[in-house]
């Protein structure tokens, strides 16, 4: 789930959990995530290194540039649902049936609509590239599985993730295990590729099987003219500020392999992948600290504004120490993880691991706009960033090809969670905690 739908779960769930251990059931549940992250983000790297040496920057490039060209489809065809459909169940969870059948049906249409303009797209862009167009059909269904999502919806609503991490990472180690397996028999790229869509439909079927055993209510779910419209009517905000947040994640390495080539995607994402290993890192501080701020702002407007200092203080270090000394060992990291062939990586590296400083403060923000309100300027400042961040893909790629695209999602990430802040009234008492935060040292003695 992305930063948008998570915003809305503290508040539903602490009501819908009162009176029945919700600390206990809280931390557990906050745990089973953070494992699932751990797995997914440690081992996948691993894997994702090894498949990357094997492969090398031209295949590696092709299959991530399927890989990012169907993440805009996919978060279409996702509709922005995920946190709605969850304060719904948790609101009126006696109508679980028609919420979570309506949701599936409405994804699953978008998802065959997405696949079908998915292709289209390639097709007008890569006529006579045979190979990325059986990448992209392959990696296109994903826009499909994806309507199966709606049933881990229904565990977060019930406190209950741990039922889909050991889907998830159930799939997961069984598709790791496989593309050891391919590595070691010398496989094409296409088998690969094929991974990707068995790892999604695996976890789609054992969501289901999951739900079904728990539940035994999958027959009884049905569509509802009134939730549709309801769901629907609620969610675009949050499905326009999700795809904005894939563009900064994705659309650089669709343009970088279309105004250079899969080479040039290959090494962007090999540098990317390391530099974004880290950013569940402030989901977890954010979850862990944010609800002590929102309790002082109830209670004491000081109190509250120091708390929220230094939770950006906080963000702040956190970020420098890992951008710093990844900056000044980018060479060192590249050649070591993974291998001469991708030398070019290390520049960019060395620029794209500054965005983490702006994905950080800016998930501190996030919780801090959910709890003043603000949720719309989130919006704006997203899609502004998106649009910035187009534009200067457009006009540095051509003449600092992967280098060029590190320093446009920087700036993006600067301007959408920073600086945009100075030009609202509302939000310019956190430019200045975030313009603050990076004197840190300094500024914290004050606050202690």
């Amino acid at each position: 789930m992305g930063w948008a739908g998570s915003r809305f779960l503290p508040g539903f769930i602490r009501r819908r959990i009162e009176g029945r251990s919700t600390l206990q059931a809280i931390i557990g549940n906050t745990g089973w995530l953070m494992a699932d992250k751990v797995v997914r983000m440690g081992l996948g790297l691993l894997v994702s290194v090894w498949v990357a040496r094997y492969l090398g920057p031209a295949q590696f490039g092709v299959m991530n540039y399927a890989i990012s060209f169907v993440a805009l489809f996919i978060n279409l065809a996702a509709l922005g649902l995920d946190g709605i459909v969850v304060r719904e169940l948790v609101n009126e969870p006696q109508e679980r049936c028609a919420i979570l059948g309506t949701a599936f049906v409405l994804r699953l249409a978008c998802g065959i609509v997405a696949f079908g303009l998915t292709i289209g797209a390639i097709i007008l862009l890569r006529p006579h590239d045979g190979l990325v167009l059986q990448v992209m059909v392959i990696t296109a269904a994903l826009t499909i599985t994806q309507a199966f999502d709606v049933v881990d919806f229904w565990f977060q609503s019930q406190v209950a993730s741990r039922y889909s991490v050991l889907v998830r990472n159930g799939a997961f180690l069984v598709a790791a295990a496989v593309r050891v397996g391919l590595i070691l028999t010398q496989a094409p790229l296409m088998a690969f590729v094929w991974t990707i869509l068995a790892e999604s439909a695996l976890a789609a079927f054992g969501l289901m099987f999951a739900y079904q055993g728990r539940e035994r209510l999958l027959g009884a779910w049905r569509t509802s003219r009134d939730w549709a419209g309801r769901l629907l009517r609620d969610s675009w905000p949050l499905l326009l500020a999700s795809f904005s947040m894939v563009i900064y994640l994705k659309v650089d390495q669709v343009m970088l392999g279309e105004m250079v080539g899969s080479d040039a995607v290959g090494i962007y994402a090999a540098a990317a992948k390391i530099s974004e290993i880290w950013y569940f890192i402030p989901l977890t501080i954010v979850s862990s600290v944010f609800p002590s701020v929102v309790k002082a702002r109830a209670e004491n407007e000081g109190l509250y504004q120091r708390r929220l200092q230094r939770l950006f203080c906080l963000m702040t270090a956190t970020s420098l120490g890992l951008a710093v000394p990844m900056t000044v060992a980018a060479p060192y990291v590249i050649s070591l993880i993974y291998g001469e062939a991708f030398a070019a990586a290390a520049p960019i590296l060395a620029i794209h691991i500054w965005a983490g400083l702006f994905v950080f403060v800016g998930v501190a923000q996030s919780s801090w706009d959910l709890a003043e309100n603000l949720t719309r300027l989130y919006l704006v400042r997203s899609v502004g960033g998106a649009v910035v961040n187009v534009v200067l893909n457009l006009v540095l790629i051509p003449a600092y090809g992967g280098i060029g695209s590190a320093i446009a999602t920087v700036v993006s990430y600067a301007c959408a969670y920073y600086l945009f802040n100075l030009f609202s009234a509302r939000t310019r008492p956190i430019f200045i905690c975030q313009s603050r935060s990076i004197l840190f040292l300094r500024y914290l003695r004050q606050v202690m």
